[in-house]
């Protein structure tokens, strides 16, 4: 049975059953084996074990307990990043399996994925700039491979969209994300759809670049992007405004005081800037208190006016009332 599941599956299917089976009963009742049966020879049971296998990964995916989910032979069977950061295995296919593309409906696969989808992009950006680099040095192969990958990476990026676009609609007819969770998702996937078309227009310069350069059978640089597209493109992330929501993990712009720096020049900036604006909140603070010190005392001087003029009016009552007696004595004589 071991040999049969290694036969059908691979290591990472043996593994996700033996994980599947020490973690709960079962969520789904898991696939039959057969023992007189193989599905080399048989297209319909390899059909039909193709379907169980699947409605069994869309039963773990779509199931509350996410245990199951957080396995190590779950994502290395699906081909998931392991961690937060997915840049080690961003590459490592062309395109999306029938499980994995069910699980973009999980709202913490649709997560995972979508890291996966940015280090494709941050791949592909890379690999751009080395093909640069080596153009300008005359590198025309180590440009050529440099292009191919980041070709590779912006076609994973598309598809890894594509399946999360998907699984989105299937979540918000589910009914398994709020509406502003939903709107949040969206604008994610916007935002990284607008960046990659920003890059494939930066990868398709170079051929257009070399096309040119062939026509005209001349000297100069092979395959240099025009600077206008490496503006548009660099700069779009930070005049790009933004639809509403908020982005979690967008990087901030460089400044000119951070440009120049390295991880321990900005560390140190950051802790200058720290210290600056705590010195500006002492010197608020005490500007605060000077101005309460003050509105004390101004409500001193008001309650001792008030008092004054409370005095004033019974006095004036006093000698209204004295005169009213002195007319009156004068109307009697």
């Amino acid at each position: 049975m071991i040999e049969k599941a290694m036969r059908e599956y691979g290591c990472a299917g043996l593994a996700l059953v033996f994980v599947t089976w020490a973690l709960i009963s079962v969520v789904y009742p898991a696939l039959q084996k057969s023992w007189f049966k193989s599905t080399v020879s048989s297209p319909e049971l390899t059909e039909n074990r193709r379907r169980g296998l699947e409605h069994y990964l869309r039963t773990i995916a779509e199931s509350p307990d996410r245990r199951w989910r957080d396995t190590p032979a779950w994502r290395v069977f699906l081909n998931l990043p392991s961690g937060g950061s997915a840049a080690g295995s961003a590459i490592s296919s062309g395109g999306l399996s029938r499980p994995q593309q069910a699980g973009a409906g999980d709202p913490g696969t649709w997560l995972d994925m979508h890291r996966e989808m940015k280090a494709c992009l941050h791949e592909a950006r890379l690999a751009l700039a080395r093909r640069d680099g080596a153009s300008e040095a005359g590198n025309g192969t180590g440009a050529a491979e440099a292009g191919a990958a980041a070709k590779r990476a912006l076609v994973k990026a598309g598809t890894v969209g594509f399946s999360l676009t998907d699984g989105l609609k299937a979540m918000q007819e589910g009914g398994r994300l709020g509406d502003g969770e939903l709107r949040r998702r969206r604008d994610l996937l916007s935002s990284a759809k607008v960046e990659r078309e920003g890059l494939d227009k930066l990868s398709n310069s170079f051929a257009s670049a070399q096309i040119g350069h062939q026509g005209q059978g001349g000297g100069g640089r092979e395959g240099i992007a025009p600077a206008g597209d490496k503006a548009a493109l660099l700069g779009a992330a930070a005049s790009r405004a933004r639809t509403g929501g908020r982005v979690l993990g967008a990087p901030l712009p460089e400044t000119e005081r951070t440009r120049e720096l390295d991880n321990d020049g900005v560390l140190q900036l950051q802790k200058q800037m720290m210290g600056e604006q705590d010195q500006q909140v002492e010197a608020l603070g005490a500007i605060i208190r000077r101005q309460k010190e003050m509105g004390l005392q101004i409500n001193e001087e008001i309650e001792a006016t008030t008092d004054m003029l409370d005095r004033m009016n019974e006095d004036v009552d006093r000698v209204g009332g004295k005169v009213r007696v002195a007319k009156n004595r004068i109307k009697k004589l």
